[in-house]
């Protein structure tokens, strides 16, 4: 890994163990056939790659399309699997390859939203179904109700909302229903892959301030963003991807402003500017 720069600021103790450890993750992926008469090449999208996350610390990975990102976190949330290396949560290996149930530790600590509100909810359940769904799914017991309505209030939506559809709400209250299933089963790991992207300004800044509200209360957040300042508002540390690999690693305030790489350099360069500001 000596391609890696690693930015800590100057006299900060080392944290203890991470809460995610990742060593040595690769995922090659067979590429498409151009011929029948031609063998199928292989192409990698994770290379080599280690990453700690400590236990309530938020980590935003950046990088351009195509770099990484969301093959990093599916490894880490065991969606797939790796081609070599291992991912630990909690010191517990995570094996991509068992059964559902002897993954269900695994979903226990870890929530997940994604990019698209629309595509992420099933149109044929109610809110409230949605929501209780990682409780159903993981047998937490319980009064239910009490809880989806005790999220969905944490969110800022009307607990009375649970029996609406999705089809009834705006983009921005579609990813708080989101945020809402991704925490009710009370998970140490929130993992957000671009869940911002796609809202309008206004709504982007109070789902960024319910992320600061969850960071708040401890939990740990990783967050994959292609808005820099979005990182910058609400992370710790700061992992820069680049065709597989994390070129730069270290303290959001390091890596943003005092940049060691010329990669990362380049991609701050890249943010438009508004003149006189």
């Amino acid at each position: 890994m000596s391609d890696i720069t690693i930015v800590e600021p100057a006299g900060e103790a080392r944290v203890a163990a991470p809460l995610i450890q990742a060593r040595g993750l690769r995922r090659e992926y067979l590429a498409a056939s151009t011929s029948p008469f031609t063998r199928r090449t292989r192409s990698v999208a994770l290379d080599d790659v280690d990453l700690d996350v400590a236990d309530g610390r938020a980590l935003g990975v950046i990088g351009e399309s195509g770099s990484g990102k969301s093959t990093l976190i599916r490894l880490l949330l065991g969606l797939d699997r790796a081609t070599s290396g291992t991912v630990e949560i909690d010191g517990r290996v995570v094996d991509a390859s068992a059964s559902a149930r002897s993954l269900h530790w695994l979903r226990r600590e870890t929530g997940l939203v994604f990019q698209d509100p629309y595509a992420s909810l099933d149109p044929r359940q109610s809110v409230g179904a949605i929501v209780s769904e990682p409780l159903r799914a993981l047998g937490i017991g319980g009064d239910r109700r009490a809880r989806v309505a005790e999220v969905l209030a944490r969110v800022g939506l009307d607990p009375d909302m649970a029996a609406r559809y999705p089809h009834e709400f705006s983009g921005g209250q579609r990813q708080r229903v989101a945020l809402a299933r991704a925490i009710a089963h009370r998970p140490r790991i929130l993992v957000g892959d671009e869940p911002m992207s796609a809202l309008d300004v206004t709504v982007r800044a109070q789902i960024l301030a319910l992320l600061r509200e969850l960071r708040a209360d401890g939990m740990t957040l990783v967050l994959v963003s292609h808005d820099i300042g979005v990182v910058q508002n609400l992370c710790d540390d700061v992992a820069v991807m680049k065709d597989g690999r994390i070129v730069e690693h270290g303290a959001t305030a390091q890596v943003l402003h005092r940049p060691a790489q010329d990669y990362t350099k380049q991609l701050l360069a890249a943010i438009p500017v508004i003149p006189g500001r």
